[in-house]
């Protein structure tokens, strides 16, 4: 289940989705993102948090308000939440719970702990706002166009990049909110790693990854098929928009689902032409 582990920080990754939970370790604190799935995966992330907390302070830190990714929220009780104003003002609170309640029902699974969507404690609402936690600086960058409360996070001197669920190793882009502010996003990124000296990038789904070419090739993955769509939408070429739909890594019911909704969403806000 450990993914990726170095001195700092340990990746778990679900074999659900390939969801990732990362754990920060510093002298100073420990940061959870967004713990997450099956009750057994999560009880790994809270022994290995017993073991290193000691009298730290400990942090959750939600990338976004997906069901996936807050779902282990109250196994870590007396944490303090870090999360985007969209976040902590999200319209669809209970729909979230609901959805987390429905997973346990359907594969019949004993909940280890209550559900319930987080409540923020510190929150982000401007791009770029840093918060100062013992040694390390994390500066939050708002990240819509999956979702509309999305957070891209660095920590530093760290050089840790926490992305949510953009620049997966082969995840394409899934657009809940908006295809335009998803090119801000992806554009967004690319002076992020002007900007800072990223050493790890973690994905919400997917692999880390510690090399630079990499994380650029990710950018452009998102790009060119954000671009591609796009074009194909706003020209109604329908043998393009197939032959991306099969792009899709795993193909199924689910990604036919959210290629629809990106077209649903591309259509809505392009009719216009660019």
């Amino acid at each position: 289940m450990i993914q990726f582990q170095n001195e700092h920080v340990t990746v778990y990754q679900s074999a659900l989705y390939q969801t990732t939970c990362t754990v920060v370790d510093t002298k100073d604190y420990v940061l959870v993102v967004d713990p997450n799935w099956l009750p057994h995966e999560i009880e790994e992330i809270q022994r290995h948090v017993a073991r290193i907390q000691g009298e730290k302070e400990l942090y959750l830190l939600f990338t976004h308000g997906d069901f996936d990714h807050v779902i282990g929220y109250l196994a870590f009780p007396g944490a303090k939440v870090i999360g985007s104003k969209g976040l902590q003002e999200h319209p669809d609170k209970e729909k979230k719970v609901d959805m987390i309640r429905q997973f346990y029902n359907d594969y019949y699974i004993h909940r280890p702990y209550p559900i319930a969507f987080p409540e923020v404690d510190i929150v982000i609402n401007e791009d770029g706002q840093k918060l100062e936690i013992g040694e390390s600086t994390l500066t939050c960058y708002l990240a819509q166009g999956h979702t509309h409360d999305g957070l891209f996070t660095v920590i530093e001197p760290l050089g840790i990049w926490i992305a949510g669920d953009y620049l997966s190793d082969f995840e394409l882009p899934f657009i809940y909110d908006s295809a335009k502010a998803y090119e801000q996003t992806l554009q967004k990124a690319e002076q992020i790693l002007k900007k800072h000296h990223v050493s790890v990038l973690v994905p919400g789904h997917g692999q880390t990854t510690t090399s630079q070419e990499e994380i650029h090739r990710r950018i452009q993955l998102s790009q060119d098929y954000l671009e591609r769509l796009i074009y194909a939408v706003t020209k109604e070429d329908v043998a393009a928009l197939t032959a991306l739909e099969e792009e899709m890594p795993f193909p199924s019911n689910f990604t036919k689902q959210c290629h629809k909704d990106n077209l649903t969403i591309i259509r809505k806000e392009y009719s216009q032409g660019r």
